[in-house]
């Protein structure tokens, strides 16, 4: 089987370093909150222009933290996309937040940036553009609306670390921005992990307290907070993996061309375009197809693994029935929930691998 993710190869060609990684980390006598969360939290700050990055547990944490240091709380709304992970509008809920979705754009997949001001009201407080599957929002007009209704601005990056808008790196572009570590995401470790960035020190200083039970002495407590802290063990994989990401990231952008080369003229296919103003790091290549689960059927009988992401939006969601949304709502959003679907991609992908997809997608095309 051709994997979705080559999870497994990539952590083994680092596995001699992770190894010695982790005798050194259980030496140290450090395991939480340690040296190597600290020079992590430095180095990624510097990476994406921030003066502050700020790790949790995992990326659900770090909107919900972000949210909660911001002041977003019980009577506002926050706008988002209904096509996503469900942690974007989950997060939301769990501040007491009621989250209000906008269509999305069909060229790029992101929250449709025409349809945002339509659903502002006196009680919106935030937007959460999601860089979906590896590629920016429009940020520019994203930004001038949030100015000028004096909203904030989360990004919720889980899948985009190294990806760029305009020469600016996404997670810099935000009142703050969240981050994932979880094993598929592009800059991940053997396990849940996430982080928060921003350049505002008084919001940095209020996540750092949420993330440990609310407090900044031991056994003082200021808020009521949370007990969500990167390990240290996974900060010195992180580490690793930091080193090589602009490499894996390259890799992916090369697999994507290779596959945009080949797969283009497809007349079944349909591959959203990149922009030369934003930089993917592809975190998913994704196809649209009208006969999605025949396409997905001949992958399977071929041992090559696809998946849909997502197959039900927010707004369809048993969890939000008590929001009055219906079918209809969110077409675009809804047609991608019908007809999107991944191929495998990974730095790690193998040549000869591609072409197997390939040669998948073109014998389904003759018959």
């Amino acid at each position: 089987m051709i994997s979705l993710v080559a999870l497994k190869r990539q952590f083994e060609s680092i596995k001699a370093e992770i190894l010695a990684a982790v005798e050194q980390v259980i030496e140290s006598g450090h395991y939480i909150s340690g040296p190597k969360v600290t020079e992590l939290e430095e180095k990624i700050a510097k990476k994406l222009g921030v003066r502050h990055v700020i790790t949790v547990a995992n990326g659900t944490d770090a909107l919900i933290i972000a949210q909660r240091a911001l002041g977003i709380g019980p009577g506002d709304e926050v706008i988002t996309t209904p096509f996503t992970f469900f942690a974007s509008a989950e997060s939301v809920s769990n501040v007491g937040a009621t989250p209000v979705f906008v269509d999305i754009d069909r060229q790029s997949y992101n929250i449709d940036v025409r349809k945002i001001e339509e659903k502002i009201t006196p009680a919106t407080k935030a937007i959460i553009p999601v860089h979906l599957f590896g590629q920016s929002a429009e940020m520019d007009e994203l930004q001038a609306i949030a100015r000028k209704h004096n909203l904030l601005v989360i990004e919720d990056a889980c899948q985009a670390f190294g990806a760029m808008y305009k020469g600016r790196m996404v997670g810099s572009l935000g009142d703050v921005a969240c981050f994932s570590f979880f094993p598929t995401k592009n800059f991940s470790t053997l396990g849940d992990g996430g982080m928060i960035a921003t350049s505002n020190d008084e919001i940095a200083a209020l996540c750092r307290k949420l993330r440990h039970h609310g407090g900044s002495k031991k056994y003082y407590h200021d808020l009521i907070g949370y007990n969500s802290r990167l390990d240290e063990l996974h900060a010195a994989i992180l580490l690793i993996v930091l080193e090589k990401i602009d490499e894996w990231n390259e890799q992916r952008r090369q697999a994507a061309n290779y596959y945009r080369e080949k797969l283009t003229h497809l007349p079944f296919l349909r591959i959203a375009p990149e922009t030369q103003e934003r930089t993917h790091t592809y975190h998913l290549f994704c196809l649209e197809a009208a006969n999605r689960a025949a396409l997905m059927q001949r992958f399977n009988d071929c041992h090559i693994q696809t998946g849909v992401y997502y197959p039900c939006p927010l707004h369809l969601q048993n969890a939000y029935q008590h929001l009055g949304y219906k079918l209809g709502d969110f077409p675009v959003a809804e047609e991608m929930a019908n007809s999107l679907f991944a191929i495998p991609m990974s730095p790690f992908l193998r040549r000869e691998e591609q072409d197997q997809v390939i040669e998948t997608l073109l014998g389904f095309g003759g018959e």
